[in-house]
């Protein structure tokens, strides 16, 4: 476990109640608002209007990159971006918040004073400095107990107006979120997945419990702008790459619906598993997939942005 004390030396922090100005309201819609709020950064930003995104923390790339186009959409109609500075989505969220401009909240399980996990350092660091805030439920100096992070999901749910998963199993902490969200009537985002996959059976299921499902971009941007009331501006589309042969194009089609191992995707080419190696061995020089921990391979977070910016 990796926990870290003392990075936000000399930056100012605050500490609100229900009683102060800058206190947010939408906490007292929680069944038990918590009594205090502990952070770092610009405690404005937490009466901003704001989406909540999370998701599997041993995410996929399409988890990751699903997130990130979350944050960009909702940045880019003027929503701020909340999330739990968590490995794998909730990271994902937060840094392409940042990197297209917008706001960013982290809601911490630890005090708001401990860098946890070790990896989001510079993300929690930047939005202390600026662009955001870190805050917590937990006193200053608290470690990561497991008790914590509920209450954590709770105060996540309800700082927004609604809460988008990208990807989850089950059970998980992200499904405690989204039960909290339903509670206290934020509405539920989910982008669907494969069947196959465990890490979206959870957000499958939401969906079939009636969560609204984002098939594409398009159906977010209207969710958003229907739950915000605002017109998201919209970038030019990120440049291609270069041409694929039909095997490739049929190989990188297969493992964006579902990962796949090389076995499969051999007998769905009809070739042996050598030249469906080679196949595989050409989309990884171009960035495009990528080897899962289990041997199977997926589409890259690289291969899934560049679909997103042509509407594929």
């Amino acid at each position: 476990m990796s926990v870290t004390y003392g990075d936000y030396a000399g930056l100012p922090r605050f500490e609100l109640d229900p009683d102060d100005s800058l206190w947010p309201p939408q906490l007292n819609d929680l069944p038990r608002p918590p009594r205090r709020l502990y952070g770092y950064g610009d405690p404005a930003t937490l009466a901003l209007p704001s989406i909540s995104i999370i998701g599997a923390r041993r995410a996929t790339p399409y988890g990751t990159e699903v997130a990130a186009l979350a944050a960009r959409v909702a940045v880019e109609a003027g929503v701020s971006v909340v999330s739990g500075g968590a490995i794998g989505c909730d990271q994902a969220a937060g840094r392409a918040a940042i990197a297209a401009g917008g706001t960013h909240v982290a809601v911490l399980g630890t005090g708001a004073d401990v860098v946890y996990p070790a990896g989001a350092r510079d993300l929690l660091l930047r939005l202390a400095k600026g662009g955001g805030a870190v805050v917590s439920i937990a006193p200053w100096g608290a470690g990561p107990r497991r008790f914590a992070f509920p209450a954590r999901n709770r105060v996540i749910a309800a700082l927004s107006r609604a809460l988008f998963i990208s990807e989850a199993g089950m059970p998980s902490g992200t499904l405690s979120t989204a039960e909290a969200a339903v509670e206290i009537g934020r509405e539920l985002l989910c982008a669907p997945g494969s069947i196959l996959s465990p890490l979206s059976r959870g957000t499958n299921h939401l969906i079939a419990e009636g969560a609204t499902c984002i098939v594409d971009e398009p159906s977010l941007e209207v969710a958003v702008s229907r739950i915000f009331g605002t017109l998201r501006f919209t970038h030019g589309p990120a440049p291609g790459t270069g041409p694929l042969s039909g095997a490739e194009r049929r190989v990188l089609s297969a493992v964006t619906a579902s990962p796949a191992r090389v076995e499969a995707l051999a007998r769905m080419l009809d070739v042996g598993v050598v030249r469906a190696l080679e196949v595989l061995g050409g989309l990884e020089g171009e960035g495009l997939v990528c080897r899962l921990p289990d041997g199977s391979y997926t589409a890259s977070q690289h291969a899934l942005r560049l679909m997103t910016s042509f509407g594929a």
